[in-house]
């Protein structure tokens, strides 16, 4: 990989001398040098998207898709170096980083092909008396310039559930990477110029919070999409004016672990373990709570710890590793305070709690205080808080008794407790037998309370980065 990085500014590469390094979680070491963008530039490429508005609105449906299938292809032609991009810049495992640029290769290809059906429908207007003859049809049509800023997580894929959708409706975008990451951001703006993207329509400019928040309030951005923590989330929004704005933002997802199973005990534990462990737990919608059927809590337990301290928590490029470093030393301070709160607050750690530097390893917690930061807050980190439960209805409510609402899990094969816990459950998705780790990037992906509004799965994106016009028509006129 290249280690000195330009910013993209409307397709064209600026060196500045305000220069980022980006390090490795993992042991600290330069991964690269990232040149960040001056508030000049910041508005130069606002310009240049207000401009591309022109060319990109009148591509047609077949000229979008040729560009996204070409971005997809170029993805999948550059994995192993994306992969392992990720891996230094994000800590994330070698493995899980394959798997995320599949993943952003689909999501192109997805939008690729909802580029050809962005659709409308038609009307009978003749339902009222005097109104004969009278008939509507509905259209979407691209908003303009879309802003998206992205997190450290899922630095490939989540850029490009910003820029698929924003590209297959017509609109140009300008992308701030999260700062900790932005390379893989950078590469992707790279296979896009590749793949044929107008120029003017792709921007990624690696800058400051600072720096970019007045595009946040810039009224030339017709649609502001954000994913990333709660508090930054809600506060940007409050700059956003009128624009259109999409929130996704953090999670404290809870899994439900029901007496009569819909698969195995092994399988519903083998399932938790990689759904609260993942990528260090850094994951939105990774497993925070496990509420578990006292029937089964018992062995449920003994295979939720036995499986989670064969992880193998170490160096992300190893093949082997399971487990790698939280983003940074902070956060991993950051954990390791919340846990101690838990234990002095009357927890237990059956497994983990140990920190090393900006590893952490992973942690089962028990007897946790629901008001403990570890069970009501957002901990972002490889910690799970187990609890029983003996009624369903209970379990629900203490699943709902959150900030939250990304996504939820419900082990179950009592059809009326899944079909209660989709009616009930206050969140954005509910996944049934599985965890709520769970998403394919077609999917409607989004969550209610502090969790944020709108909706991602590129047709959905789509939907909100378009603006339904009707035309009425008199054909006895």
């Amino acid at each position: 990989m290249k280690k000195h990085w330009g910013l993209c500014l409307a397709g064209r590469w600026f060196t500045t001398d305000d220069t980022l390094e980006v390090r490795s979680p993992f042991d600290g070491s330069v991964v690269a040098e990232v040149s960040r963008a001056s508030q000049s530039q910041i508005e130069e490429a606002t310009a240049h998207a207000v401009r591309a508005f022109e060319r990109t609105r009148s591509l047609s449906s077949y000229e979008r898709s040729v560009i996204l299938e070409a971005a997809s292809a170029g993805i999948a032609r550059r994995a192993e170096e994306l992969a392992k991009v990720m891996s230094l810049e994000a800590g994330k495992t070698i493995r899980d980083a394959r798997v995320e640029v599949a993943r952003a290769s689909n999501t192109f290809k997805v939008a690729a092909e909802e580029a050809k059906r962005i659709g409308g429908e038609y009307l009978p207007l003749d339902w009222i008396q005097n109104s004969d003859g009278r008939f509507g049809i509905t259209r979407r049509f691209p908003l303009g310039p879309v802003l998206g800023i992205t997190p450290f997580n899922f630095p490939l894929n989540l850029v490009a559930h910003k820029v698929a959708p924003a590209l297959a409706a017509g609109n140009p975008v300008v992308i701030k990477p999260a700062s900790s990451t932005p390379v893989c951001a950078l590469a992707l703006a790279e296979i896009l110029l590749d793949a044929g993207l107008p120029p003017d329509a792709i921007s990624v400019l690696p800058c400051q919070g600072s720096v970019a928040e007045p595009m946040v309030a810039d009224e030339r951005y017709k649609l502001f999409s954000f994913t990333g923590s709660a508090e930054v989330g809600w506060r940007l929004k409050s700059l956003a004016g009128k624009k259109r704005v999409t929130l996704e933002l953090g999670g404290n997802a809870a899994a439900i672990v029901d007496r009569d199973l819909g698969l195995s005990l092994e399988s519903a534990a083998e399932k938790c373990v990689r759904g609260a462990f993942a990528n260090a737990g850094q994951i939105c919608i990774s497993i925070q709570r496990i509420f578990v059927h006292c029937d089964v809590y018992e062995p449920f337990m003994e295979l939720l710890v036995s499986r989670t301290r064969k992880l193998v928590v170490g160096d992300p490029l190893e093949e082997a590793t399971d487990v790698g470093p939280m983003i940074d030393l902070a956060s991993a301070e950051k954990t390791e305070s919340w846990v101690k709160e838990a234990l002095a607050g009357g927890a237990r750690a059956l497994t983990g709690g140990v920190r090393r530097g900006a590893m952490f390893e992973p942690t089962v917690l028990v007897d946790a205080r629901p008001d403990l930061k570890v069970s009501c807050c957002e901990v972002f980190a490889p910690v799970v808080v187990v609890s029983p439960f003996s009624d369903m209805e209970d379990a629900l409510e203490r699943v709902n008794d959150s900030a939250f609402g990304l996504q939820a899990g419900v082990f179950t094969h009592d059809l009326r407790h899944a079909i209660r816990a989709f009616e009930r459950l206050e969140v954005g998705g509910v996944v049934l037998n599985d965890v709520p780790t769970y998403r394919v990037d077609h999917m409607p992906y989004g969550g209610v309370k502090d969790s944020g509004f709108g909706r991602e799965g590129v047709k959905y994106a789509i939907e909100e980065m378009t603006e339904l016009k009707l035309l009425a028509v008199n054909s006895k006129g």
